[in-house]
């Protein structure tokens, strides 16, 4: 609850009326990035450790949290690392475009396959986190052991250090973990705008650092 003194936190003015015109190279009127979650293998699943078996991003109604594996939800996480991933690789690289990687480092462990073949291509490989689940409620040093376990894991992949991030399912605290272990050129944790846009971040040592968010959007996602 805020109070007269306490100013609140959101922005929901944004640029108002009067929008900036963004400046694109080449003159270009729009900039789009097209952007691949690779997810499968890292979700929650009791072969990984969880309680429970995954609940989000199904296309089973309401599917309920099972402390067995669930094989249907399995199956379904699994077309993607399967068959999805391979026939959107190949429509990028006959197109001749660029695609950034949100990457989960457990998944991306799992099929170093892919992972060469993004390499090879020269997509962008961004850090989606260690794993995919929620980090609402999943306490402070936990989450950034987690981010600093993504990012060794790209970095020993690809021999690259990743310059985007994504978490997903983030928490109060991902943002200012993520100015605290440094080196990122944006994260994408944002759905509230079009343009990219920067921020002012404070780490936990009390120091503030500029940060560039690249919002992200869910109306392409096609959640498999």
């Amino acid at each position: 609850m805020t109070s007269a003194s306490t100013p609140y936190p959101r922005d929901l003015v944004g640029y108002g009326p009067r929008p900036p015109q963004a400046q694109w190279p080449g003159n270009a009127r729009v900039a789009l990035q097209f952007v691949l979650n690779y997810e499968e293998g890292g979700e929650n699943a009791v072969l990984h450790g969880d309680a429970g078996s995954e609940q989000f991003l199904s296309e089973m109604a309401t599917p309920l949290a099972f402390a067995d594996r669930h094989l249907s939800m399995e199956s379904i996480y699994e077309y993607g690392s399967r068959v999805g991933v391979w026939r959107i690789l190949r429509e990028f690289e006959r197109r001749g475009l660029p695609l950034t990687l949100f990457g989960v480092g457990m998944a991306l462990e799992r099929h170093p396959e892919v992972t060469q073949a993004f390499v090879q291509l020269g997509h962008e490989i961004a850090c989606h986190g260690w794993r995919w689940i929620s980090y609402q409620q999943v306490d402070a040093a936990t989450e950034l052991a987690h981010m600093r376990r993504g990012i060794e894991a790209i970095q020993r992949l690809t021999g690259q250090s990743p310059q985007g991030w994504y978490t997903g399912r983030d928490s109060p605290n991902t943002r200012r973990l993520l100015a605290d272990v440094g080196g990122f050129a944006y994260d994408s944790d944002y759905y509230g705008d079009d343009l990219p846009f920067w921020t002012r971040v404070t780490r936990t040592d009390g120091l503030g650092v500029p940060h560039l968010v690249v919002p992200y959007t869910l109306d392409c996602n096609d959640m498999r």
